[in-house]
This record gives structure tokens, sequence and C-alpha cells, in this order.
């Protein structure tokens, strides 16, 4: 079979729903299959409904077509992941023991065969450790190597090899070279490109059809600036975020990006509510507590913001934890001349409370502060956490050279990022209250909100960056006394501390990326962002509760079923 014919496989298996060592892992014992039945109840199966009634004909047959491209999307993660699971998830399709279900349902959860929620341990015979450094390298090569190979590169040809939009190979005399997406994944591509062409023929929004016609170009072209641009003009009934976009898959860099998909309808009504936001993010570019010159001047034009009900999720978008918000695009360039948008999955977000962090709170929190946990303050600060993405130092100079700080600092570019969008989140979130763009009772709950949802991410694993981010705050809060553990064991915000503890940490984290001290970044994280011993007694007490939720797309596979694409895998 030829790669693309194995990739549309893995993509129809996938519809529903992690340079390393080469040789094969040989853990104590793989676990059995009850004992996968129990790693993959931490995640709480929940059906996604979304009503779609109100679309026209038209758009229906549209998001249709959009929902199966969004699918591609998968099989390309797939392979960006590891280049052994498109073969390995064949092998297990066929497998229908017992065993072999287990096996399959917990690849999927994790698209791949390790757990993500357990620093990536294997739970299938012969597979190698989970590479980190993906499948976007040469095979063989070291991360000195690549670096090395890098630097000796003029500036123009080293943009190309650390961009998002590029694998590295070997040439066939054996030196590395930069394959554009375009060309690695161009089976895929194409056919992701013809659904969206066809969605772009069938939709009555202009904008839409714009933005669809622009992605599908690039899918083409590997030039992703215009179909940027266009997203970030996007005004329609559906929206499609789908492409290459999270850097989190490469943990040599940080520097390319993953295939993924989110696909909703927009909530009109929620969304006004919001667009106050918007208005008020130079204000809190201006006042950020951090030195005068490392402010931005002139923020992005564009700052809209989007409360979406999800209907489908694919790649890097769905797996492991869920997402329940983004800020794209990534693009230093886009961010820089047109803003960046942010993205609210309200019906993601009110799954996650529920089934998560609620039961967390009655165990994590002393019985006085769990009435102080609320919806709204949780809903509200992912908001502001996706709207600080777009503050602060991005572009910078180091040594007396622009860069950016992702590629700066590299590997902890990731974690440092989340640890600098959540507390500045808080600060952000103080400032609107005390100017009082929100209201008073926010301060009440939006601390002890926070509070329990850090054991809600910390249990993501501190291998991954939002986790390990956390943990980093957390362990902050603690040395500073804005966070306090009683004699049995729950914590508690301190509000005469928890204020100048964030702002502290918002400075802190900020003037880091702006120097692009990547050795500061790598200190600051190996001390910091661990579980000690007084969080994990908290988190031995949550066996019992979900860590996220399992999504089970049930418009999408009607919608996909009822234009003629392949039901997935053990759906019918």
């Amino acid at each position: 079979m030829n790669r693309t014919f194995l990739s549309l496989a893995a993509a129809a298996v996938l519809g529903s729903g992690a340079a390393g060592a080469t040789e094969p892992s040989t853990p104590a014992r793989l676990p059995t299959a009850p004992e996968l039945k129990r790693m993959t109840a931490r995640f709480a199966p929940v059906d996604i409904q979304v009503d779609v009634s109100k679309l026209p004909d038209t758009e229906r047959q549209a998001l249709a077509k959009i929902l199966q491209a969004a699918r591609v999307m998968d099989a390309l993660f797939l392979r960006q992941a590891w280049a052994g699971n498109e073969t390995l998830l064949l092998d297990l399709v066929q497998d229908t023991s017992a065993l072999g279900k287990e096996r399959l349902h917990a690849f999927l959860l994790n698209k791949g065969p390790w757990s993500r929620l357990d620093h990536n341990a294997p739970f299938i015979p012969g597979v190698p450790a989970k590479p980190p450094e993906g499948h976007f390298y040469p095979a063989g090569a070291s991360q000195a190597d690549v670096e090395k190979w890098v630097k000796s590169l003029p500036e123009a040809q080293q943009k190309e090899a650390t961009g998002f939009f590029t694998t590295l190979r070997r040439g066939p005399d054996g030196k590395f070279i930069s394959v554009p997406y375009s060309v690695e994944y161009q089976g895929e591509l194409a056919q992701a490109a013809h659904l969206l062409i066809e969605a772009a023929e069938l939709t009555q929004q202009p904008t839409l059809r714009t933005f669809l016609t622009r992605r599908a170009d690039a899918f083409l072209s590997n030039d992703y600036y215009p179909s940027e641009v266009a997203w970030m003009e996007l005004d329609a009934s559906i929206e499609p975020t789908i492409g290459p976009y999270e850097v989190y898959e490469d943990e040599w860099f940080n520097y390319k990006a993953a295939f993924e998909a989110f696909i909703a309808l927009r909530d009109d009504a929620e969304t006004a509510k919001l667009s106050k936001f918007s208005g008020e993010l130079q204000g809190l570019e201006n006042a950020l507590p951090i030195d005068p010159k490392l402010r931005n001047p002139k923020l992005g034009a564009l700052a809209p913001i989007r409360v979406v009900n999800s209907l489908f999720s694919s790649g890097d978008g769905n797996r492991g934890v869920q997402t329940a918000a983004y800020n794209l695009p990534n693009d230093e360039r886009v961010a820089a001349e047109k803003g960046t948008k942010r993205v609210m999955l309200k019906n993601i977000q009110e799954a996650k409370f529920q089934r998560v962090l609620l039961p967390i709170a009655q165990v994590a929190l002393g019985a006085k502060d769990r009435k102080d946990v609320s919806f709204d303050a949780f809903f509200t600060h992912i908001l502001m956490h996706e709207l600080m993405h777009g503050l602060g130092p991005h572009t910078i100079t180091v040594e007396g050279k622009e860069t950016t700080v992702r590629q700066a600092l590299q590997a902890s570019s990731s974690a440092i990022e989340e640890a600098k969008a959540d507390i500045s989140g808080l600060w952000a979130l103080q400032a609107l209250v005390d100017k009082g763009v929100i209201g008073k009772e926010l301060e009440r709950t939006m601390y002890t909100t926070f509070l329990a949802s850090a054991f809600r991410s910390i249990r993501f694993g501190i291998n991954e960056a939002h986790g390990k981010g956390v943990a980093l705050q957390l362990n902050h809060f603690l040395d500073t006394g804005a966070v306090t553990v009683a004699k049995d064991g729950t914590f508690a915000v301190v509000p005469g501390k928890v204020r100048e503890s964030v702002t502290t940490l918002t400075k802190q984290l900020m003037e880091l990326q702006a120097r692009g001290d990547r050795s500061a970044a790598d200190v600051l994280l190996d001390k910091m962002g661990v579980v000690r011993p007084e969080v994990k007694r908290v988190l031995d007490k949550l066996a019992n509760v979900p860590v996220d939720i399992e999504p089970r797309y049930v418009t999408a596979e009607q919608l996909m079923a009822g234009s003629g694409a392949a039901p997935p895998a053990g759906k019918k």
C-alpha cells in the first residue's frame, strides 16, 4: 500500500474521536485489557451534539465537506507524531480480541501507542520510546546535528528550516534539506484542498468562501499567510479552523506545526457578550507590569473573539486532553499586522466544568471555598488566557539578531508561554475588575476557581506544556504565601497575597521571554515545573475523578453519514 492509501484508512478510523530511541522499549509489564480500560476511563465519554437545524441546506452540505476535510488532519497528525503510527493502527484495527479492542481505543485517544497522561509510557508491545522530535526531522539525526546544520545556513534558509511548515529530511546525497509540507504531505493535502473547494462552492457566506478557497490554496502552495488573514476576517455561522498550527509535538525545538482541525458553529449571543474585551487589549498591554520598553505600542488591529459550540476536532486538536479554547494564528507576521483571534469552545468547557472541575473542587478545596468555584470565572479566565497569548513579547532581539520568543526558548517556549498566558490572564482580570469592565463579584471567584483548575491541569502530566506551566504557577503561589495548605491537605487562596504574587510572576515570565533567555527558562521549569508532595497528596485522592472528557461527535457523524462519507471505525 502507498502512503496515501494508508493515510486515508487511518483518517476513516480516526473520525470518531504523542529522535528518540529506535529500539523497542522493554517495560516491566504492559497493561492488560482491564488495566487499559481503567486508563481510558479517565476520559469521561460525552456526546457532543449541536443544533444545526437553522443552517440552510447548502450550508449543511458545505459543513459536511469541511468535516470530511477535517478528518484528513487525523492521518497527517499521526504521521507527524511517529513514522510507525499508520502501520500500527492498521494492525490494531484487525485485532478483534478484548485486549486488541482496548489497545485500539487507547491508541485513538492518545493518537499513538503512548499514554500521554502517564509520561508517555507505551501500552503496546514492540514500539520505541515516544520520539520527542516526532517525525519532523531526519531519521537517525540528533538534536545537536540539526541545530548545527541550521546555524550553518544563510539567514533566509535558516528561517525556512526553522519555520512552521517544513520538515527536515535527507537528500539523495545524505545531506539535510528542508521539505515543504505541500510536498511532504501532498496526497492528503490535495484531498483536503479538494473538499474545501467543494465546500466553498456550496456556501453562500462570502467570508467563509474566501477562507476555504485560500486555505485550499495554502495546502497546495505552502503559503499560509493569505488564508490566515482570511481566517482573521471570517464572519460566518460556521467557524472552521483547519491546518498546521501548534508546535507542542516538536519537543526538540517547538519549530514545527502539527495538523489539526476544530469545526464549530458560532454562538452569536455569547460572542456579543464578550465583544467588549477586544477593545481593552491595548490598555492592558500599556499597563503590563514589565519594563515599558518591552510593551507593544500598537497591537494588531483585529482581535476578534468567537464563542462557538464544537462539532468536531481532529489531529493535534483531539489527542488526549481536549482543547477548551485557542488563540491563533501563531504566525508572528499575522499577529503583528492583523492581531489574533480567540475562539472559545463553550460546550467543551461546560462538559469539563461539570464532569471534572466541580468534583476536583470537592477534594482539593476546603468546604467554605467550594462555593466560589463558578463556571463564569472558569470560562472568563480561559478567555483571558487566550487574549494574553497575544500580549507581551513576541518578536525580540537576542545578541543583536531579530528572532521570536518561540525560536529563542525552543523546547521550553510552550510551557513558559502557557504559564505566562495563565498568570497574566489573572492579572488582566484583576485590572478589568478594578476598571469596572468586569463585575466585582468575579474577584471573589476567579482566584479560587483558578486554584481548583490548577489541579485539573497538572493531571494532564508535567511532560505536557499546560501541565508543567500550571505546576510552575502553583509552586510560585506556595512559595510566596499566596496559597496555603491546611492540616487536612486542602488548599486555599490568601486574598491579601495573591494579587502581588500574580503580578510578580507575570513580570518574571514576560521579561524572561523578552530576553530570549533559554537557559533561564530551562532552569525555571526544572525547578518549579514539578509536583510537590503536598500537591501529589491531593492528586492521589482524585483517582476516581475523570481527568478530562472523551468527546463523541454525534452531530458531526450524522452530517458526514448523510453526505455519503464513510463512517468512522466502530460506528454504524
